[in-house]
């Protein structure tokens, strides 16, 4: 008796798990630069405390905006193209078959069998057939701009808490150091939770999320010391 093969396949993460990834990477490197350079500028705690939440709740606010924007754009697109394909299909049914039969024959079916294929699946739900075959959309994959705004804002309130907490946890006189250990901490926890949700590479995600948030809080720290040096 043959063994029961199930494939798992991470496709239909691709939208959230884009979103959520971006947010809270950006809520964690921004805010923990926002106030690792507010600190090395040689504000008083209160000061850091205050500039880390206001970057919380303007980033998240920020970021919940920018990717409805971006995803309802995309949406928008989605729908008009569906729109035109459903007046398509209803104006002349028969050259949308064409057209489906010519899809498959450039995919290596022959012509008799690319129109048979054609022919029984038009005999169902043509939008979504010449939605997913000739326009490449999918109800998995579509673009959903509540979803991804909401999901954006709240992982990135979900990253900025980090520094935030660790700021107000801290002894005054280490929260440079206090706030640099807990970012890359949670940098590197955030690289292994998306490899691993996304079923890629453990090692390079974690490199590539902790490298860029180190460099950008060693730059914000360094203008931060410059210009709050500064008469």
């Amino acid at each position: 008796m043959p063994r029961s093969h199930r494939e798992e396949h991470r496709t239909d993460r691709i939208g959230w798990l884009r979103a959520a990834v971006l947010g809270a990477n950006d809520g964690i490197v921004s805010v923990a630069s926002l106030v690792a350079g507010v600190a090395a500028g040689g504000k008083t705690k209160g000061d850091v405390l205050l500039a880390g939440v206001a970057g919380l709740v303007a980033g998240a606010m920020s970021m919940a905006a920018g990717e409805y924007v971006s995803v309802r754009s995309q949406a928008d697109t989605e729908e008009a193209d569906l729109a035109r394909e459903r007046k398509e299909l209803h104006a002349d049914p028969a050259h949308e078959l064409d057209e489906l039969a010519g899809i498959y024959e450039k995919r290596g079916l022959d012509p008799g069998l690319a129109r048979r294929v054609a022919t029984e699946l038009m005999q169902g739900d043509q939008l979504a057939v010449h939605a997913r075959d000739e326009l490449g959309i999918t109800e998995e994959l579509r673009a959903r701009p509540v979803q991804a705004a909401l999901s954006s804002a709240g992982s990135f309130a979900v990253g900025a808490v980090v520094p935030v907490l660790a700021v107000a946890l801290a002894p005054t006189a280490s929260t440079l150091v206090v706030v640099g250990v807990t970012t890359v901490s949670a940098l590197i926890v955030l690289g292994v939770v998306s490899a691993r949700a996304g079923g890629a590479p453990i090692g390079p995600s974690v490199l590539r999320v902790a490298g860029w948030g180190m460099a950008a809080m060693a730059l914000t720290a360094g203008a931060g010391l410059v210009f709050g040096a500064a008469p």
